[in-house]
């Protein structure tokens, strides 16, 4: 085993060390769906129906349904067409109604679900791995009351996503090279920004191969030689994490017959590409030329400077690399997609590591203090969820 696997290795209970942020994780989430029962009750609505058939859980299950093919042409030209949307969660909707009496968008809800609890442990298990447990348990409780955290309950892909991704990144800092790279596989069949999981297990094999080389342990010492057979699995790892995306971006492309960039007209077809922020730029340039929409643009300035100060924070605090990585990835996509700037907060929710400087203040704090942050933090999260997705919701 490696020194990082010998160190988890000797940590018994992994399901109790991590019970009070699952509890807590799932106490902030049910507060949420309450408040979204009451709210879309006094306005005649259904939760349930806000959860699992509106938006992209709509397209989710006609790929579950019908399967890829379906599109939708606009008046204006643009085509809207299903092979955006990745497989893994449609086929997990469709295994669900196939095993089960549950519809696709119950199976959907029923993944979605699952999966939160199961991003929760994955992000407390990385936080616990770089800090310690009280910040793992902090991180869970600051993923679950983010203000677009009703996101992880609704039949979308971004709990799934986010438990692949967090559990490949463990698997990484833990030496698991095989199984990181398979969940990473799993993430790139899940979203388009499964790159960013690739690119991080591509990033920690490539370090731990150069130390290998040098004969060096992490502290700099001259270690013990490498075993060739974590060579070999590090090497499977690496060669694993690409497929999932690569598979199906090859295959929409072979479909379409627009070859290996097939995708990206895919994409173009709903007006989403990569810009480098151009796009998003101009849009909080825009709300800078009037009042009221002003405030609306210097709260958009101040939230992507504390993204950036968030980052900063965790390379100062020496991340491991493939933290990093994944992070810096996941930000640059979601802020530089060229639409649906509405969207770009609930991209945002894969990247977890943001949270690991602020969990780490939120522990060094009094629990009463923490306790009441965290509850008033919850109260207002619930609050604004329920409102949005009775409003204009995530498109």
């Amino acid at each position: 085993m490696t020194d990082l696997e010998t160190r988890t290795a000797g940590r018994p209970g992994a399901l109790r060390r991590a019970a009070p942020a699952l509890l807590g994780y799932a106490a902030v989430r049910a507060l949420g769906l309450l408040a979204l029962a009451l709210w879309s009750a006094a306005r005649d609505k259904s939760a349930y129906t806000l959860l699992t058939a509106r938006w992209d859980s709509l397209w989710y299950t006609r790929v579950a349904d019908l399967g890829y093919g379906y599109e939708v042409r606009l008046p204006n030209g643009d085509v809207h067409s299903n092979l955006a949307f990745f497989p893994l969660l449609p086929w997990l909707e469709r295994l669900g109604a196939a095993v089960g009496p549950l519809s696709y968008a119950d199976a959907g809800f029923t993944v979605s679900l699952l999966a939160s609890l199961a991003a929760a442990w994955g992000i407390f298990a990385v936080a616990e791995h770089v800090y310690d447990r009280r910040v793992g348990v902090c991180a869970v409780l600051l993923w679950a009351v983010l203000p677009v955290g009703v996101v992880q309950s609704m039949a979308y892909s971004e709990s799934l996503f986010t438990a692949l991704a967090a559990w490949s990144l463990y698997a990484v800092l833990t030496g698991r090279w095989v199984t990181a790279g398979t969940l990473a596989a799993l993430a790139g069949l899940t979203r388009p920004v499964g790159l960013a999981v690739t690119a991080a297990v591509w990033a920690a094999a490539v370090v731990a191969f150069r130390r290998d080389r040098s004969g060096a342990g992490a502290d700099g010492a001259h270690g013990r030689p490498h075993a060739p057979a974590e060579g070999a699995r590090r090497v499977l790892g690496v060669v694993l994490a690409p497929l999932g995306a690569a598979g199906y971006v090859l295959w929409v492309g072979h479909r379409t017959g627009g070859g290996p960039l097939g995708y990206l007209d895919v994409q173009a077809g709903w007006r989403n590409g990569f810009d480098g922020g151009v796009a998003f730029a101009r849009f909080v340039a825009e709300k800078l030329t009037s009042f009221p929409a002003a405030l609306a643009g210097v709260g958009l300035i101040v939230g992507v400077a504390l993204l950036v100060r968030l980052y900063v924070v965790g390379v100062r605090q020496r991340q491991p690399l493939a933290l990093l990585v994944y992070t810096g990835i996941v930000v640059v996509l979601a802020l530089c997609a060229s639409s649906y700037f509405g969207s770009k907060p609930r991209l945002l929710l894969p990247a977890f590591p943001l949270l690991l400087p602020l969990a780490g203040a939120l522990a060094r704090a009094r629990t009463s203090r923490s306790a009441a942050v965290v509850c008033g933090v919850a109260v207002a999260s619930a609050v604004y969820g329920a409102f949005w997705l009775n409003g204009s919701g995530p498109p």
